[in-house]
C-alpha cells in the first residue's frame, strides 16, 4: 500500500525519480519533563511520548524537530489527565519507559518502538515504524507507521466499514463519502474514524491516529506480516491504548475522545421516517395510523420537502401552512419531530439566512478568495465554514424558529461529508478556519461534519435548554459522538445489507459510537414482507431504531405488507418497548464508563478464539445475546454462546456456553438469549413514553450458580436533572443461598419512582411449596413463566428468598 501511494505521489509531481523515504535517525538523547518524555534522533527527528494515564500513551514525531501547535477536534476538550509520571531509564541499545500498565522500548538505532503489557507481552511493535516522505504537490509530507501483525491478530474498528467485522487482510481509508446504495466492497464511506482494535493470543489494545487528512489502513493486504496507516499530510500523533480486554480499551478510548450524554427516554424508542413525507395531511394521516394500528412511536421525521425549495430553516407554507399547530397536534399525540438540515445554503438573494450569512462572511472560500459554490438540493450553494467558531455561533442561532417557534424536538444533519454533486465533495483548494489553524479541505474534509453537528448541538442547547438534546448526523470524525447519534446512511433493501447493518452497528460500537443503527428495511428499494420483519426484529436491540425510505419503490410502514407480517413487525416494536427500561441502563452505564451498549462477541471474551471472526452474535449490555436471521426462508440457525451459561429468553431453556447451539428460527421469533444470574427489567407497552407512569416493572429472573449483579437506572428520562443527583440506581444482586435462591436490592438515589410493584419472575425451575420470604414475610407463588413462578414484590423490598 506504501508503494502504490507513492507512485500515486509521483505521478503527481510528474517526476522521473521518486523522493526518497525518510527514516528518524540514530538516537541522540532522551530527556523527561513529567509525564513527558521527549527523545532525539542525529538527523533532527523529535520523537515526544505522553503518558495521559497509566494505559494510555500519545507518541508524536516531528521529522524537522518543530511539533505543530497542539490541537484536535477528536480530543475531549474538556478532559484532565492524571498523567502519572512514567519510569525510565536507558537499557541497552535503547530507553525504557514503565508505567503501571505498560512498557515502551524505544530502540537507540532508528526509534523503532515496542509496547508491551507488564508481563512483558508484546502487545504491538514497529516493522518500519515512523517514516515519511515530502508531497511533492502539496508540501508537507506524507507520514507512514508500519507495524508488525502479531500471530493470530484480528483487527477491528474504524467506524461504519462494510466489510467483514474482522479487517484483516483488508485495506481501507478515511475519507468521508456520500456513498449511494455502498456494498460489501464499498469503500470509504461516511465516517471518518480512525481508531481500531487489535486483538491477539488473549491480549488486545487500541490505537488512534489523530490525523485528519485523507488517511489510510492497510491491515495486511499488501504485505501479510505488517499493518500500516499513514495520511496524505499533517503529523504522525496517534495514541495507544491497553487494557485487559477490549471493552476497557474502548472505555479508555472513550475517555480519550469524550462521551455523550443521556439520550432523552424518547429517544431510545421506534422512529418512523420517510423522504415523501411531504405534507401536513400526509404526516396527520400517518400519525392516525400509528395510533389506529397500535404500532408504538416516539418520532415522526420529515426530509428536505418540509422546506420551502430546500432552503435549510425555513417551511413550504402550501405543504405546511401551519407548522406551530401541526407539531404540537403531534405532540399532543405523544409524537416528536426531527427535521433534516443540509449544510448547503442556497444562494439567493431574497433568502434572509442566505443574505445574513454571506453579511457575516460565514462561507468558505477558494484558495484565491473567492466564495466556493456547489449545487446540492436547492442549486447552486454555499457552505459554512464550522470550524470557525463564530460560524457554528452564526449557525446555532438559525435554530430558533425551527425549536422554539416551530416545536421540533430534533436535528437530522445529512449532506455534512460534504457531499456536492459536481465532484462529490468540495475541491482541495477550498479554505478552512480549523479553529485558528487556517489549512486547506485537504486537513478540513473529514471534520466538516462532526464540526457541523457541533453547531447544531449548540442551537439545540441554546433553544431547548431545558431538554436533552437529540441530533443525528450521518458523517463524522473522532469523538463526533460527544455531539450526535448516527446511523450507516443510504442503504439497499436486500439480504446482503440486512448483514451489513448488523456487522456495521457492531463496528461503530467498537468505535466509539454507541448510539447508532440503520435505515430499516434499507433506503433503496423495497423489501418483501419476510426481509422488513427481519430487519424490525435486528433493529429493535440497535440502539437507534429508525424506519427510513426513500418511498420511491412503494411504501414501507409497518403495515405496508399485509399480514402476518404487519403483527409480526407490531411484535418487534412491543418487544423493544418492554426492554426499553434494560436499554436505558445499558446507555447510563455508556455514558458513565464508556463501554459500548452493542458488543461483538470478541469484546465479550476476546480469550476464546471462536469469538475472533463471528459477526452474526452480538451482546446488548451486560446480559442480553441476539443473533439475528440473516437468510431468506431460514426457519433454524446456529448461535454460538460465548462461556458461561445461557437461558432461551423466550422458552427458559438453560444451555451451557462455548459451544453453537440450534435454534429454530420461524418468522416470530429472533433468536435472543441472557446471561446466566441476570435479572432483565421489562415494563409494559406503551404506544409511547409519555403515555403514563410505569406501576409495574416485571423483574426477570435467570438463576445461576454464581451471584451476579445487575442493575435498573431510573430518572424523569427528559431534562438535565439526572446531571443534579435526580436519579435512583437499583442494584439486584441474585445468588444461591443453599437450597434456595436470593434476589437482594440495593437503592441508591434521589429520583421519586413512580413503580409501584414489582412482578417478579422466575426463569425456568419450579414453584416450591415454601414459596417465597420478602423481607422476612411470606408472599404467595403464582405459576409463571414455562413452569417458573411469579410473586409481586413491594419496590422498596430488600431481600427476597425462593426455595428451590
Amino acid at each position: 500500500m506504501e508503494e502504490k501511494a507513492l507512485k500515486s505521489n509521483y505521478m503527481e509531481t510528474g517526476k522521473a525519480e521518486a523522493p526518497r523515504q525518510l527514516h528518524p535517525g540514530r538516537m541522540l538523547g532522551w530527556s523527561q519533563d513529567g509525564a513527558g518524555v521527549e527523545v532525539q534522533s542525529e538527523n533532527g527527528v523529535r520523537l515526544r511520548i505522553s503518558v495521559l494515564e497509566e494505559a494510555i500513551l500519545r507518541f508524536r514525531f516531528a521529522p524537522e524537530g518543530r511539533f505543530p501547535d497542539d490541537f484536535s477536534y477528536a480530543v475531549d476538550p474538556n478532559r484532565v489527565w492524571p498523567a502519572p509520571e512514567p519510569r525510565c531509564r536507558e537499557e541497552g541499545d535503547g530507553v525504557l519507559i514503565e508505567t503501571e500498565a505498560l512498557i515502551v522500548k524505544v530502540g537507540a538505532l532508528d526509534l523503532r518502538i515496542r509496547i508491551c503489557d507488564r508481563a512483558g507481552k508484546v502487545l504491538s511493535e514497529d516493522e518500519k515504524g515512523f517514516h515519511w516522505e515530502p508531497h511533492q504537490t502539496y508540501g508537507g509530507e506524507i507520514v507512514y507507521n508500519s507495524r508488525l501483525v502479531q500471530s493470530g491478530e484480528c483487527y477491528y474498528g474504524l467506524g461504519d466499514k462494510s466489510c467483514a467485522l474482522d479487517m484483516r487482510g483488508r485495506r481501507l481509508q478515511i475519507w468521508g463519502s456520500d456513498t449511494y446504495g455502498y456494498n460489501e466492497h464499498s469503500d470509504p464511506l461516511y465516517k471518518n474514524i480512525p481508531f481500531f482494535l487489535g486483538v491477539h493470543q488473549g491480549r488486545c489494545y487500541g490505537m488512534l491516529f489523530d490525523n485528519s487528512f485523507r488517511s489510510f489502513f492497510d491491515f495486511g493486504q499488501e504485505r501479510s506480516q505488517v499493518m500500516s496507516f499513514f495520511a496524505h499530510g499533517g503529523e504522525m500523533d496517534y495514541y495507544f491504548f491497553g487494557g485487559d480486554s477490549p471493552l476497557e480499551v474502548i472505555a479508555s478510548y472513550a475517555r480519550l475522545t469524550g462521551r455523550p450524554g443521556l439520550p432523552p427516554l424518547w429517544a431510545l424508542g421506534y422512529h418512523q421516517c420517510k423522504w415523501t413525507y411531504d405534507s401536513e395531511e400526509i404526516v396527520r394521516t400517518l400519525a392516525a395510523r400509528l395510533r389506529e394500528e397500535r404500532m408504538p412511536c416516539e418520532a415522526i421525521y420529515l426530509d428536505i420537502e418540509y422546506m420551502d425549495g430546500f432552503r435549510c430553516f425555513t417551511w413550504d407554507r402550501q405543504r405546511f401552512p401551519n407548522p406551530p399547530a401541526l407539531l404540537r397536534d403531534l405532540r399532543e399525540a405523544g409524537f416528536r419531530v426531527v427535521v433534516i438540515i443540509d449544510p448547503g445554503i442556497r444562494i439567493d438573494p431574497d433568502y434572509a439566512v442566505w443574505r445574513d450569512g454571506w453579511e457575516q462572511d460565514v462561507y468558505c472560500r477558494r484558495g484565491d478568495g473567492p466564495l466556493f459554490k456547489g449545487s446540492v438540493w436547492p442549486g447552486p450553494c454555499h457552505f459554512p465554514d464550522f470550524t470557525r467558531p463564530a460560524v457554528r455561533d452564526w449557525w446555532a442561532r438559525q435554530f430558533q424558529g425551527l425549536l422554539q417557534e416551530s416545536g421540533v424536538a430534533g436535528i437530522w444533519n445529512d449532506m455534512n461529508e460534504p457531499a456536492v454533486f459536481e465532484e462529490g465533495t468540495f475541491p482541495r483548494d477550498v479554505r478552512h478556519d480549523y479553529d485558528g489553524h487556517p489549512c486547506s479541505h485537504r486537513r478540513g474534509h473529514n471534520v466538516y461534519g462532526s464540526q457541523m453537528v457541533r453547531a447544531s448541538l449548540e442551537g439545540i442547547r441554546r433553544f431547548l435548554p431545558d431538554r436533552r438534546p437529540f441530533n443525528i448526523t450521518r458523517s463524522g470524525y473522532a469523538g463526533f459522538q460527544r455531539d450526535a447519534c448516527t446511523w450507516t446512511g443510504d442503504n439497499v433493501a436486500s439480504w446482503a445489507h440486512l448483514r451489513l447493518a448488523n456487522i456495521q452497528c457492531q463496528r461503530l460500537a467498537c468505535s466509539g459510537v454507541s448510539f447508532c443503527g440503520s435505515d430499516v428495511g434499507g433506503f433503496l428499494e423495497r423489501p418483501d414482507g419476510e426481509l422488513f420483519v427481519r430487519w424490525m426484529q435486528l433493529a429493535a436491540f440497535h440502539p437507534l431504531f429508525r424506519n427510513h425510505s426513500s418511498g420511491d419503490h412503494g411504501d414501507q410502514e409497518p403495515w405496508s405488507f399485509g399480514e402476518p407480517y404487519t403483527s409480526l413487525a407490531r411484535e418487534a416494536i412491543e418487544l423493544r418497548c418492554r426492554l426499553l427500561p434494560y436499554f436505558y441502563t445499558a446507555f447510563r452505564d455508556h455514558v458513565e464508563t464508556g463501554r459500548p451498549v452493542l458488543r461483538s462477541l470478541v469484546c465479550v471474551d476476546h480469550a476464546d478464539p471462536e469469538t475472533h471472526r463471528r459477526a452474526d452474535e452480538f451482546m446488548v449490555g451486560d446480559d442480553l445475546l441476539v443473533c439475528p436471521v440473516l437468510e431468506k426462508g431460514q426457519s433454524g440457525r446456529p448461535v454460538y454462546l460465548p462461556r458461561g451459561a445461557w437461558y432461551d429468553f423466550w422458552t427458559g431453556v438453560h444451555f451451557e456456553g462455548g459451544t453453537e447451539v440450534w435454534v429454530n428460527t420461524p418468522l416470530a421469533r429472533i433468536p435472543l438469549f441472557v446471561r446466566e444470574g441476570a435479572v432483565v427489567p421489562l415494563w409494559p407497552v406503551r404506544q409511547h413514553t409519555d403515555e403514563e407512569p410505569v406501576s409495574t416493572v416485571t423483574l426477570r429472573l435467570y438463576p445461576g450458580r454464581e451471584m451476579r449483579e445487575s442493575v435498573l437506572y431510573e430518572d424523569a428520562g427528559e431534562g438535565m436533572g439526572y446531571r443534579e443527583g435526580d436519579w435512583t440506581l437499583r442494584r439486584f444482586r441474585l445468588a444461591p443461598a443453599g437450597e434456595a435462591m436470593q434476589l437482594r436490592q440495593v437503592r441508591d438515589g434521589a429520583f421519586r419512582s413512580p413503580v409501584q410493584r414489582f412482578l417478579v419472575e422466575w426463569a425456568g425451575g419450579s414453584a416450591s411449596g415454601q414459596g417465597c420470604l420478602a423481607d422476612g414475610h411470606a408472599v404467595k407463588v403464582e405459576e409463571g413463566l414455562e413452569g417458573g413462578f411469579r410473586v409481586e414484590l413491594d419496590p422498596g423490598f430488600r431481600e427476597a428468598v425462593w426455595r428451590v
